[in-house]
């Protein structure tokens, strides 16, 4: 039994002294990263006999840092802990769970890394760029945590959206502050200069964006400009070339420059006389560029006769009377004019169009009427004969020469001209008893007698019945006495009678309304004269 309890007890004391031998050298356990080089064994590999832990066995081990302090570069190399010992921030033998790195995150300086963080990235957690993603190497890349492994090129951590298409300078056009736009991108160092309206265009809008490697893409390279048809649809169909400059500007398109010098007949239409001067706009109401149908005057210009020209229902197009020098002025001829109902001659043809055409506010030249009345006023109406006047045909008597020159046979009517009769104009007679416009002629109902047109000199002397019948002594060729004969009076001359000149018979009688020569005598007898 005591040999029992001996042996126990034996054991028992060696067990302690194995346990306690380790804790007589080692101050802790390790951290969990270094967990691996327990044991007294491994000691020498961060420590130097008889002295501390050597900077040089950290670097032997953690490569990574000795080539970025050998570079000069990160953190290690900064003023702040470069020449420093490594155990000085990252002691060990705390035990497993100790955090060997144990830094305030929210009050490092991160320029002491070599990398300064400004705009976006300054709000950005150290996670969102430190991750196993955003590091090439495939050694540093393998550690559960480490903050190595990153370079300052924005594709270290960003996708390249480009696809390879631009420089891997992402800070040429781009700043710290957010990614779109391309805020420090100068258009003015690229191939094409952006003038006038391009100034204003997005770039998305040159710049298209599309699908490739099946990921978003906007091309910025190898864009066609030596065309504007390259971005822009020609909206004259290749009409005028491919030289939009000799026409159009940046400044814009409606703007056309060098007007005077488009040649115009390309659209089809060749601008001449009063179309030269007119304005783009004046006929390109809506665009330029829209096509305008131009066959016929009417698709520009409003039917100012307002269809009274039609052939077989089809209004006639404007040139058949006009050009284009002027409206106004017509080009339609007597000829033309001729082969209607009313044939110009004579003082008609010296007739402008207005006096016919335009009787009021309006043109017109349809349903004018033919006829002589239609146009003129008939002076003669009431006072004419209808069998002289047929459907009131001033043709009758009057011509196209001039309203004067009267042509009319009066041998036609009762009343035959003859002698002195023949030397006189219409107006002699039948403006006597005419209306109170002396212009008015009357032409009917007028009495025959030579006292209708003529005064009685004889106060009523010779009348029979009220009529006075002067071809008893007179003729229509003079007022002489061709005609009397005295010896077949009452009283006929004979002897020295002969030679008696009238008026020493036939005395002057003072009368109302004036004196008359007497020659008709009641009483013949001597003794009256002698």
């Amino acid at each position: 039994m005591k040999t029992h309890l001996l042996k126990y007890l034996l054991l028992s004391c060696l067990i302690l002294a194995v346990r306690l031998l380790p804790a007589q050298i080692s101050p802790g356990d390790l951290t969990q990263a270094h967990a691996h080089l327990e044991g007294m064994s491994n000691c020498t590999k961060c420590h130097t006999l008889g002295a501390k832990v050597s900077n040089d066995k950290c670097l032997a081990c953690h490569k990574e840092i000795k080539v970025r302090i050998d570079q000069k570069k990160g953190y290690h190399s900064s003023s702040k802990v470069y020449g420093k010992t490594c155990t000085i921030c990252h002691s060990d033998h705390h035990g497993r769970n100790y955090d060997i790195l144990h830094f305030d995150k929210t009050k490092f300086d991160h320029n002491t890394a070599g990398y300064k963080l400004e705009g976006a990235h300054i709000k950005k957690e150290c996670a969102d760029c430190h991750k196993q993603a955003n590091i090439a190497d495939p050694v540093i890349k393998k550690k559960k945590s480490t903050y190595l492994g990153l370079n300052s090129e924005c594709l270290t951590c960003h996708e390249d959206y480009h696809q390879k298409s631009l420089s891997n300078t992402c800070s040429n056009c781009h700043t710290n502050e957010k990614f779109k736009p391309a805020s420090k991108f100068n258009h003015s160092k690229a191939k094409f200069q952006l003038k006038g309206k391009h100034i204003e265009v997005t770039c998305v809008e040159c710049h298209k964006k599309s699908t490739r490697n099946g990921k978003d893409f906007q091309q910025f390279t190898g864009i066609q400009f030596k065309s504007c048809t390259n971005c822009h649809k020609d909206p004259h169909d290749n009409q005028f070339g491919q030289n939009c400059t000799q026409c159009h500007s940046e400044e814009s398109f409606k703007a056309v420059k060098g007007i005077s010098n488009f040649d115009h007949s390309k659209t089809g239409f060749l601008l001449t006389g009063r179309h030269i001067t007119v304005t783009c706009k004046s006929c390109h109401k809506i665009s330029l560029t829209a096509p305008l149908a131009h066959a016929r005057c009417t698709d520009c210009h409003t039917d100012y006769h307002k269809g009274q020209f039609k052939k077989q229902g089809v209004v006639s197009d404007c040139r058949e009377c006009h050009n284009d020098s002027g409206f106004k002025e017509s080009n339609f001829t007597v000829e033309q004019h001729n082969n209607g109902v009313f044939k110009l001659q004579g003082a008609h043809l010296a007739t402008p169009c207005i006096a016919c055409h335009k009787k009021t506010n309006e043109w017109s030249f349809r349903e004018i009427g033919s006829k002589c009345r239609d146009c003129h006023q008939d002076i003669h109406a009431g006072f004419l004969d209808p069998k002289y006047y047929p459907e009131a045909s001033c043709t009758s008597c009057h011509s196209d020469n001039t309203w004067g020159e009267v042509r009319f046979d009066h041998n036609l009517t009762k009343f035959i001209i003859t002698g002195a009769h023949e030397k006189q104009t219409c107006r002699s007679c039948h403006a006597k008893t005419g209306s109170e416009d002396p212009k008015v002629l009357k032409f009917t109902g007028l009495a025959q007698t030579c006292t209708s047109c003529h005064e009685d000199n004889h106060a009523g002397q010779y009348a029979v019945d009220g009529f006075t019948d002067c071809a008893r002594c007179h003729t229509s060729n003079n007022w002489t006495l061709t005609n009397f004969d005295h010896n077949k009076t009452r009283f006929p001359l004979d002897g020295k009678h002969k030679n008696v000149a009238c008026n020493d018979c036939h005395k002057m009688v003072e009368a109302s309304p004036k004196p008359y020569r007497q020659y008709k005598f009641k009483d013949i007898r001597c003794e009256n004269c002698h």
